[in-house]
């Protein structure tokens, strides 16, 4: 035996050994799975004790890996703890349940665990992607979520082709949804609406601002103003050292006691007042407009005179109109969510189909491994009884692969057509015997 075929025979067993390996991993059908809590059935307490660190994640997996679960991915926010895996065996996804609760020993979490599998819980990844499983209808934050969360399992070895592919559908799925139909643009933030309300009104550019309040409220408002370029902002609160806190995110605004706020006010062209106060901040006895001004009202209860209501020179933009607008959005919203719906369902029978033709791809590479095989054997033969140019021995492969691939192109067409994963379980068993993969160490 000549070192060139030891050789070819010892590269020959490797590559066996190395699809053997692969094949063991996939040998049954690959099926998706979903547990988790999320804000609908546990209250904030419970999930608020129910959440994943790094370190808790990287734990999970390992545990999840000695139940034969070699992909997961733990999405973990402070709405939902949830862990999505590729399995294999019914016993492998009743394990995964009893290793989610020995993370949180302390807690009794059979009554908020929720559990789906195959299509369902594919279809449920996509909706809570697209944000259709959110807190706020349509938010577009858990997009970037679901994809660190599938980064971090890639990072430490717990992902996999069927893991992956299924969350980047879910991914491009989400993000077709978020440039086709916009949801999260649709503002529910009184304080986002109250602002744009007021740029429509009389325009925020160039304009000089009286801010009143230093509450969360007030600091959103300075927030969505500082998206324009005012002349000056000026900031005021009953609490003095309350408002010059907010110079320590918004350093651009002027602080004045409170008691200034009047002869602030009669310099000013837009006022907003948002505190807690059970009495009006802004009286219309205290003060009579000499140039246009507008009002914006973020409390409840009221803080600006609605006899403002009655002054030419001023406009009152209240709390009840706002909410108007954003129970509007809701609605859009909730319209928007539905026809996201239909685009879930489209996508997610591709994905489908996809994972269905999945399963057979061990005997579909078996195949091809075997064509190979007979290929490179064909071509050693026939390159040492004749004596052939580089070219026509690089031809001379060419057209035995081709040949045999020509052969085998229709019986794989038909094999990724099968739908039904016991026609599936046949088929694969029948290919195996005709082809003695078992016997030959590939199956």
């Amino acid at each position: 035996m000549t070192a060139f075929m030891t050789i070819n025979r010892l590269t020959k067993h490797d590559s066996v050994c190395r699809i053997k390996a692969r094949k063991k991993e996939r040998r049954n059908c690959m099926r998706f799975g979903f547990l988790g809590i999320n804000y609908k059935k546990a209250q904030l307490d419970i999930r608020d004790r129910v959440s994943f660190t790094d370190t808790m994640k990287l734990d999970f997996f390992q545990r999840a890996e000695g139940l034969g679960v070699s992909q997961s991915m733990v999405l973990s926010t402070c709405n939902r703890s949830e862990v999505y895996f590729v399995y294999e065996k019914e016993e492998q996804a009743k394990g995964m349940g009893r290793v989610y609760e020995g993370m949180f020993p302390e807690l009794n979490l059979k009554e908020y665990l929720n559990n789906l599998s195959g299509q369902e819980a594919m279809a449920y990844l996509f909706r809570v992607t697209a944000g259709l499983e959110s807190l706020v209808l349509g938010e577009d934050q858990i997009l970037g979520q679901v994809q660190e969360a599938l980064d971090y399992s890639k990072t430490m070895g717990f992902s996999g082709k069927e893991l992956n592919r299924i969350v980047r559908d879910a991914v491009t799925c989400a993000k077709r949804m978020k440039s086709e139909l916009k949801i999260s643009e649709k503002p529910l933030s009184v304080s986002y609406i109250g602002i744009r309300q007021l740029d429509r009104v009389c325009g925020i550019a160039g304009k000089r601002v009286l801010v009143i309040g230093s509450g969360k409220t007030a600091t959103l408002a300075l927030k969505y103003l500082s998206e324009y370029e005012t002349e000056s902002i000026t900031a005021c609160s009953r609490t003095y050292m309350h408002a010059k806190r907010l110079k320590e995110e918004f350093s651009q605004i002027h602080i004045i006691p409170y008691e200034e706020r009047y002869q602030r006010m009669a310099q000013c062209h837009i006022v907003i007042s948002a505190t807690a106060s059970p009495h009006l901040t802004v009286r219309r006895d205290a003060f009579k407009p000499r140039q246009p001004i507008t009002f914006l009202d973020l409390a409840s209860p009221r803080d600006i005179d609605t006899e403002f209501d009655r002054e030419l020179q001023a406009t009152l933009i209240n709390l009840d109109a706002l909410q108007e607008i954003a129970e509007e959005n809701w609605r859009e919203r909730e319209r928007l969510a539905k026809e996201g719906g239909k685009i879930v369902e489209e996508a997610l029978k591709e994905t489908d189909m996809w994972l269905r033709q999945s399963r057979m791809d061990s005997a579909i590479e078996s195949l091809q491994h075997r064509c190979s095989g007979i290929v490179e054997d064909s071509y050693q033969y026939l390159n040492r009884k004749m004596e052939l140019s580089l070219r026509e021995q690089k031809l001379l492969k060419k057209v035995l692969h081709a040949s045999l691939q020509r052969l085998l192109r229709e019986p794989i067409k038909e094999l990724k057509r099968l739908g039904i994963e016991q026609e599936q379980e046949e088929y694969k068993r029948l290919i195996e015997q005709l082809f003695q993969f078992e016997k030959d160490g590939q199956g």
